[in-house]
């Protein structure tokens, strides 16, 4: 071999030492928000945990309803209240949406939330008069913003951005890990995931879709499905970690806006991919509500892909998806 060509080679193997030396490292941040856990890995030269917890809280002090000094706490306590860019952006998002499903998505559904124990306040003995009477302060057509103001129709109504709020807290964190120079990250809560670039083995992020099995403590954690994803966001809703019994009866904690019911149907899980968390939250939840079918076409009509696990007569499970979703199985 020639000295110029040795000499090249000694060259290219000492650069590419340099840049993986210099290449930054991947950050893993864990903690606690929204009532759950969130999980953030990403390529940075400098940890931004701070940075992440602090766009949390802005985001919690904006959506929580637990929060008692959040801007949706004081819209539920009807005081004069101007909202922050944060809850225009979700309330916006959140009204498009509902219209988009008929009602399916709604975030007035609070009263009825509440009364059957799976919202912000404690629970209520609730009857078929019961529901009537709480479903006349329940619709999305009855509340707008107007001057960065919630304007109601009824004082009673009340707002609750759960199944939308961890989806637009990955968003949040998303743009300032951008704002940062961030080109790969993963960022979860609770389940809902955004992800762009690569992982720290140079492969598209893996997002689990669990199997959907009986467990309150959300210790069990079997995989029905991976998916390989880039730049692209993923929110999952289901029946089977958030319920209770009552007389005998197994209550999910998706309840219907335009019933007031709890949904009782074969769908076990709604998984939603979209280009921003927030939509894919808020539609996985509304597909819990209208079922299957209604959901691939707004799939098709909204150009977002989907994957539903169901009940089948036997008692077993099974699975059906759209067709773009089969990218995301390699």
């Amino acid at each position: 071999m020639k000295a110029w060509k040795i000499l090249f080679l000694i060259f290219l193997i000492v650069a590419s030492v340099l840049i993986i030396k210099n290449e930054p490292p991947y950050h893993t941040d864990r903690g606690f928000i929204f009532g759950t856990y969130y999980n953030i890995c990403y390529k940075s030269k400098e940890n931004l945990q701070h940075e992440i917890d602090s766009t949390l809280k802005s985001v919690d002090n904006s959506l929580s309803p637990f929060n008692k000094r959040s801007v949706i706490t004081a819209i539920n306590e009807n005081r004069d209240t101007i909202v922050d860019a944060q809850f225009s952006e979700v309330f916006a998002l959140a009204q498009e949406i509902s219209n988009a499903t008929d009602g399916a998505f709604d975030i007035t559904v609070a009263p009825l939330v509440n009364a059957w124990g799976f919202g912000f306040k404690q629970g209520i003995t609730v009857d078929s008069i019961t529901v009537d009477s709480l479903l006349q302060y329940v619709g999305y057509k009855s509340v707008e913003l107007a001057d960065n103001k919630v304007i109601k129709q009824h004082p009673q109504t009340m707002l609750d951005c759960s199944a939308i709020a961890k989806g637009y807290g990955c968003d949040r964190v998303a743009r300032m890990l951008e704002s940062y120079g961030v080109k790969d990250y993963m960022v979860e809560i609770g389940g809902e995931v955004v992800s762009k670039g690569k992982n720290n083995k140079s492969k598209q992020w893996s997002i689990g879709i669990s199997k959907p099995t009986d467990d309150k403590s959300g210790t069990i954690n079997e995989l029905q499905e991976i998916l390989h994803i880039s730049g692209k966001s993923v929110a999952t809703s289901g029946n089977y970690r958030n319920y209770r019994y009552e007389d005998g009866r197994k209550l999910s904690h998706t309840i219907d806006p335009r019933t007031g019911y709890p949904v009782a149907h074969t769908l076990l899980s709604a998984t939603v991919i979209a280009n921003d968390c927030a939509t894919a939250d808020a539609y996985a939840t509304a597909f819990m509500v209208i079922g299957i079918e209604k959901a691939i076409e707004i799939c098709k009509q909204k150009e977002i892909d989907a994957y539903f696990i169901y009940s089948t007569p036997e008692g077993g499970i099974s699975t059906r998806e759209t067709d773009g979703m089969k990218m995301y199985h390699k």
